[in-house]
């Protein structure tokens, strides 16, 4: 997919009674100081008016017919392509009348992209129960991108400045993470991020460690045996599969992470959940992005919920927004360069 330079990036609404509406005024209020390229969303005009009257957020609101006219009105307001929400949002309180319009907001959003006609998506929070009671199947965000843009396998990689994380289960329990761990498993997420490194990110010869799942690496086997009959299998399996990477370890994962460490590698393939996020959000809580690898759309998002007990107190922090929107322009960048 060709970048053209005058594509804007497009927000969805996300959940209209969360913080989504807050942080998006925000953002745009810090476009100048943070150099943000220009975005429009795909909203309700009147959410984005009466959220920065009740805060107090000084923001013009404009109303766009195409995408098109995005980057021409970005700097004197916030453009919006109109999707009407079924009913006021209360902030705080979710309405099951108005999730249509939010999986409305995410098709536009990415029928966009995939027309070329913006250069990727980046998605305000949603909340999933609220979708589910509406009648979504999927089991979130991701999995919804990637069956609409053309069914492709993804992987979730959560990254602040000086760190990049890949789960390679992600929703599971810790009992079922780890039955769930296979050689072809662990290999998939690899080869995706190896991949995406190298094409989304400029990196040519990505350097990935792979943290290991037991204690001490599992200590030859006396502390489990994942390591030497499934994950150095894996790690095997990726470097033939993208041999101008580098993998390196089963490595214990209580020293991967300190400053010295994050030196070392590019990114690291985490086992579960918990061992990624944990050591990602004490490093930068509010900064922290998560990107969806192996689409052929750009997607990112803010590592963050809805935040419904914030939500229409003015407390929210734009941060991981803003993040989402610079990994987003140069995700695209770069896939444009290299096409």
């Amino acid at each position: 997919m060709m970048r053209d330079n005058d594509l804007a990036l497009a927000l969805t609404m996300g959940e209209p009674s969360g913080i989504g509406p807050e942080i998006t005024l925000k953002a745009w209020l810090g476009r100048d100081g943070r150099s943000l390229p220009p975005f429009f969303v795909a909203g309700d005009p009147s959410l984005y008016r009466e959220t920065g009257a009740a805060l107090g957020i000084d923001v013009p609101v404009r109303e766009i017919g195409m995408p098109e006219e995005a980057a021409q009105v970005f700097a004197t307001a916030l453009p919006v392509l109109p999707v009407p929400l079924a009913e006021k949002p209360v902030a705080g309180l979710l309405s099951a009348a108005n999730a249509a319009a939010v999986l409305s907001s995410i098709d536009l959003a990415c029928d966009l992209v995939l027309q070329d006609k913006a250069a990727g998506i980046v998605t305000n929070p949603i909340h999933k129960r609220a979708l589910y009671e509406a009648g979504l199947t999927m089991p979130g965000h991701t999995e919804y991108l990637a069956e609409r843009s053309g069914g492709a396998t993804p992987a979730m990689m959560l990254s602040c400045p000086g760190l990049r994380v890949v789960p390679v289960t992600v929703h599971l329990s810790l009992r079922d993470a780890v039955a769930a761990l296979s050689v072809r498993t662990i290999a998939d997420r690899g080869v995706i991020l190896a991949r995406s490194l190298a094409s989304d990110f400029g990196i040519g010869c990505p350097r990935i460690m792979v943290a290991a799942l037991n204690p001490h690496a599992g200590e030859e086997g006396h502390l489990g045996r994942e390591e030497i009959e499934i994950i150095r299998p894996a790690i095997e399996a990726m470097q033939a599969q993208v041999p101008d990477a580098e993998f390196f370890g089963p490595a214990p994962a209580d020293t991967l992470f300190h400053v010295a460490a994050r030196a070392r590698y590019d990114a690291v393939l985490c086992m579960y959940h918990d061992q990624a996020l944990i050591p990602l959000k004490t490093i930068d809580f509010e900064h922290g992005v998560n990107t969806t690898l192996g689409l052929p759309i750009v997607r990112t998002s803010p590592d963050h919920g809805t935040a419904l007990d914030i939500a229409g107190r003015g407390q929210a922090h734009p941060g991981s927004l803003i993040e989402a929107i610079h990994m987003a322009d140069e995700i695209a960048r770069c896939r444009a360069n290299a096409a």
